[in-house]
């Protein structure tokens, strides 16, 4: 009988503290974030999709697009940022004129704080773009085309 009560005496503040837990759960919403190349010519381009924090600091890696890993440096800025660790997934490179689109669970207390999604790019015997193309993650710019400077046609997300 005394281990019955020792073992409610337990569960109850376990209980609580689960309840409490749950409570705290952080609300997201996915997001598809698509980039589209321009029509150039040479092989396909490596491209770091990531999100940074009103600072400029690295956030989140969602997507580096490009095969061989030792080519990840040339995406200049998120290497810098992510000192060549990948938090996200990987996957082949984009090709001239060819789209590329992710999705990715992002929490609601970075809409609308100053956080950015970004793209850089490089060609293989090409150039390298840090910042390619820089969207502002706010609600009233979902669904927006930014335009690229380099390699990046267009970034755009939805929410």
């Amino acid at each position: 009988m005394r281990h019955l009560a020792r073992a409610f005496a337990l569960a109850v503040p376990l209980g609580l503290a689960g309840a409490i837990t749950q409570s705290a759960v952080v609300e997201a919403r996915p997001v598809r974030i698509a980039t589209t190349l321009k029509p150039y010519g040479g092989n396909g381009a490596y491209l770091a999709i990531y999100i940074t924090d009103p600072q400029g600091k690295l956030h989140k890696t969602v997507r580096i697009a490009g095969g061989k890993a030792k080519y990840y440096k040339h995406l200049s800025a998120w290497n810098r940022l992510s000192g060549g660790r990948i938090d996200g997934t990987t996957g082949a490179s984009v090709g001239s004129g060819q789209s590329l689109s992710v999705s990715v669970e992002i929490a609601d207390a970075l809409i609308d704080a100053g956080y950015q999604i970004r793209v850089d790019s490089a060609v293989e015997d090409g150039n390298d773009v840090p910042g390619d193309a820089v969207a502002p993650l706010a609600q009233s710019d979902a669904g927006k085309p930014v335009a690229g400077r380099g390699y990046v046609k267009s970034l755009t997300f939805d929410m």
